[in-house]
């Protein structure tokens, strides 16, 4: 992620002595920032959402309704149709927005909504904004759409000065994915919002993974959007943004038709015209998973380095998942196993715990440092009998979203975040297994009991994923190769596969350097 690259930098910056221009960036008093919350129960059950939803619930008590959201365009068209059929409120929360075809069809269909008298509540990791303020600043001028900031730079340009400046706090970030529509049906998961994570951009293409849930789970999503939205590090736009341009709000709803008719939209209006989820909600027709979900989401005041290693996230996961006792498969862009968790995963396979990892590929991935933090620990983990598998490139022509910087994430096959245990529960959410998850940025997820979802990814590492992955392995010498199942054929590589002798050896030096930390 963008993050990353910027963490190291700035610490590189400063040994080399970089004067910090402390004093000239302070933020913005909070004193007169208004405080607001989600619909209650009796307001939402009141829409046409909340009718059909709480009649649906009712058959089903304490549990909540789950739809998984695998395929892109249909990711895109639920948000979309969502933003049309919310008649009180939308609360919107995400890491990274696009200024994009996708991104900005999804701001159109949040200011419709304004104009129709919805409240729209926007609150987005300032970290990947660059050249969004005019587009924020003429959202936020809406006398129905509030815009908010998390740990915001007062520099708006360059921002690398705001690292040197305040790198404690810039170095964390919020990485929680939520669209919530009437406080009745909210969309969690791994995607942010962009060409490439919905699928619209010639050759990028990731395997991501969200889910739609109504029930009890909503109101705990609510609830935390509430405690971020009302936190120390979320600042109001106007706070920090110049004003919005005379007639841009108008400038945004012309583009947006425009883009609607482009032919690179095709796909996405007849994904929205194809797509039943709202009709079959309506209609109570839908097919969900039923299921006891528990939302797990880190304390905002992680954003500022204040809560104690007991209340992470990673301490609720534990605490509800348990200790797995058959099986674990783990799906996770960026996967780096300290030592401990090294020993960790190790004491689970002594135990008899079954346990498939899939990660990127060093030739997949567009995190090269992260990759250097898993490759030293790939060998500890096959001695253990843990089976590792690295993901294609799937597709030969990626193209990088520049807009996500040099270290950006917007190039890799797999953005997926899940993961299930003993073949009867999963998670699902924007939690990468890796230091920067754990300890730096904030993060959100659901536990769902589940084993008809939890079989499915089972079955997805027996049958799909030798197709699309590589399998590492160990030879009788100790050394790592690869083996490719194409056209009925294994094939085996002794170095990462179709990966160039200079990126080899970025990553072996990477793996040198002490910056797990910042991964």
């Amino acid at each position: 992620m963008k993050i990353r690259i910027h963490a190291a930098l700035c610490m590189l910056l400063i040994c080399l002595g970089a004067v910090a221009i402390s004093g000239c960036a302070a933020l913005p008093s909070l004193a007169d920032r208004t405080a607001s919350q989600a619909l209650t129960d009796d307001e939402s059950k009141a829409t046409t959402l909340g009718k059909a939803i709480s009649r649906m619930a009712g058959a089903h008590p304490g549990k909540s309704g789950v739809h998984s959201l695998a395929d892109p365009q249909e990711a895109f068209a639920v948000r979309a149709l969502l933003a049309r059929a919310a008649e009180k409120t939308l609360d919107v929360q995400y890491y990274i927005w696009h200024d994009d075809l996708t991104g900005s069809l999804l701001f159109e269909a949040l200011h419709a909504a304004a104009d129709r008298g919805v409240r729209v509540r926007l609150l987005l990791d300032d970290n990947n904004t660059s050249g969004l303020d005019g587009t924020l600043a003429a959202l936020d001028s809406h006398p129905n759409i509030e815009v908010r900031l998390f740990n915001p730079f007062v520099i708006r340009s360059p921002r690398w000065l705001g690292y040197i400046t305040d790198f404690s706090r810039a170095n964390r970030r919020m990485h929680n994915k939520s669209f919530t529509a009437d406080n009745r049906i909210t969309i969690i998961g791994g995607r942010n919002v962009g060409d490439e994570y919905f699928g619209a951009t010639d050759g990028v293409l990731f395997a991501d993974l969200d889910v739609a849930a109504v029930g009890p789970v909503v109101k705990d999503v609510s609830d935390d959007f509430d405690r971020y939205w009302n936190s120390q590090s979320s600042y109001p736009a106007s706070l920090l943004l110049p004003p919005a341009e005379p007639g841009r709000l108008a400038k945004l709803k012309a583009e947006g038709s425009v883009l609607e008719r482009d032919p690179r939209a095709a796909a996405y209006v007849k994904a929205l015209r194809d797509s039943s989820l709202i009709r079959q909600l309506a209609d109570q027709t839908i097919e969900l998973e039923w299921a006891t979900t528990h939302m797990v989401s880190d304390d905002p005041r992680k954003g500022l380095g204040q809560v104690p290693p007991e209340q992470l996230l990673t301490h609720d996961l534990e605490q509800i998942i348990g200790k797995p006792k058959s099986d674990v498969e783990l799906v996770s862009p960026y996967f780096v196993p300290s030592a401990a968790g090294v020993a960790g995963l190790t004491a689970m396979t002594r135990r008899g715990v079954t346990l498939k990892i899939l990660t990127n590929s060093l030739d997949a991935t567009d995190v090269a440092a992260v990759h250097a933090g898993y490759a030293k620990r790939r060998k500890p983990l096959l001695e253990a009998g843990v089976k590792l598998y690295e993901m294609k490139r799937l597709s030969p022509g990626t193209r990088r979203n520049k807009s996500a910087g040099p270290f950006g994430s917007s190039g890799s096959s797999l953005h997926a975040k899940t993961f299930s245990v003993d073949s009867s529960r999963i998670f699902i959410g924007s939690f990468n297994f890796d230091p920067r998850s754990a300890k730096l940025n904030t993060e959100l997820g659901f536990i769902i009991d589940s084993p008809a979802m939890a079989r499915r990814i089972n079955a997805a590492f027996n049958d799909r994923i030798p197709e699309i992955a590589y399998e590492v392995r160990l030879s009788d010498s100790g050394a790592l190769y690869w083996t490719e199942q194409r056209d009925g054929r294994q094939i085996r590589y002794d170095t990462e596969p179709h990966a160039s002798l200079w990126r080899r050896a970025s990553v072996d030096f990477l793996s040198l350097l002490p910056i797990d930390w910042l991964l």
